[in-house]
């Protein structure tokens, strides 16, 4: 799997590489970008949720499904514990973003993708339960840690989200055994089908801005990314490969919590005039270094489970 998960990172770069181009060729500008990234959110992404579920009912699925959500909601919350540890607060230090972008994973644009690699719309399907506690906690703690701000009203908001109401509905066909006829079903496909191409894009552009001379120079930005690339997947992988689960399960919530900032970050800070450029350089310099990592800590979790395979 770490193979797959290497090929797969290495595609994925190349794909930024091409958003950078475009936007140094001023062939996608940034209010452009904030469309397309808008498009991969609201359409994109729930095309290929929607359709995950879209899949002979099978109770073991019901089953891992669960197991993905009660897991991921404790990956939350230790990863959650971790960052308010070790990032401290400290004058002139940016410590809401700092601590957003430790605990939130890229687990959309980034984890669709590798998860669907890996096991294809199996795998995505575990995924949505991941994504499912992601949204609920980024628009409750990450609004409240960005923002200061304690509005329910932006919290119900989140249950009318495009990604939600994909899930709801995908759940609802998945337990009632309902499927799209052949005609729409394709066409879903090929919208579902844009969204690696079109996510690392966006990434692409968004990377390109950053001034990496100057980024490297900052070391509360490499502390942030070994919390959020090493040390933190590396926690959820102890706690997760011991535990007597479906492989599936526990890589899928491995390989989201390893993926790299959320672009989220940088979006609710343009929203809040928090530091987006501070967030931003955060987010690229993870996307670039998860090449890396992310096969490392997907190795680590096979090895882990090999041992205890081996022990049992």
């Amino acid at each position: 799997m770490a193979e797959t998960i290497l090929r797969q990172t290495i595609i994925m770069l190349m794909l930024i590489m091409v958003g950078v181009l475009c936007s140094k060729t001023k062939l996608i500008s940034k209010d452009s970008n904030r469309e397309l990234s808008g498009f991969v959110l609201q359409v994109v992404n729930p095309a290929m949720i929607f359709m995950s579920y879209q899949t002979d009912y099978r109770s073991e699925l019901v089953e891992n499904l669960l197991m993905t959500f009660i897991l991921s909601v404790a990956a939350f919350v230790v990863m959650a514990a971790a960052a308010y540890l070790f990032i401290r607060r400290r004058e002139g230090r940016e410590t809401e973003i700092e601590r957003f972008s430790a605990i939130y994973s890229n687990c959309g644009f980034m984890g669709i993708p590798l998860v669907n690699a890996l096991f294809g719309m199996e795998g995505v399907f575990y995924l949505t339960a991941f994504i499912t506690v992601f949204n609920i906690s980024v628009w409750t703690q990450g609004i409240v840690l960005i923002s200061g701000e304690r509005d329910m009203k932006k919290v119900v908001k989140v249950f009318y989200s495009p990604t939600m109401i994909a899930i709801v509905l995908g759940m609802i066909s998945f337990f009632l055994r309902l499927r799209l006829p052949s005609v729409p079903a394709k066409a879903v496909d090929y919208i579902a089908e844009l969204n690696t191409p079109l996510a690392m894009i966006v990434s692409g552009v968004t990377i390109a801005d950053t001034n990496v001379p100057k980024l490297l120079k900052k070391p509360a930005v490499y502390l942030v990314v070994f919390m959020k690339l090493l040390l933190l997947p590396l926690i959820v992988t102890l706690a997760v490969t011991p535990l007597p689960v479906d492989e599936k399960v526990q890589m899928t919530v491995i390989v989201a919590a390893a993926a790299p900032p959320a672009a989220m970050c940088t979006l609710q800070c343009i929203r809040y005039r928090r530091n987006s450029l501070y967030a931003s350089e955060i987010f690229a310099f993870g996307t670039i270094l998860s090449v890396a990592t992310l096969p490392l800590i997907v190795r680590l979790a096979e090895n882990l489970t090999k041992l205890i395979d081996g022990l049992c």
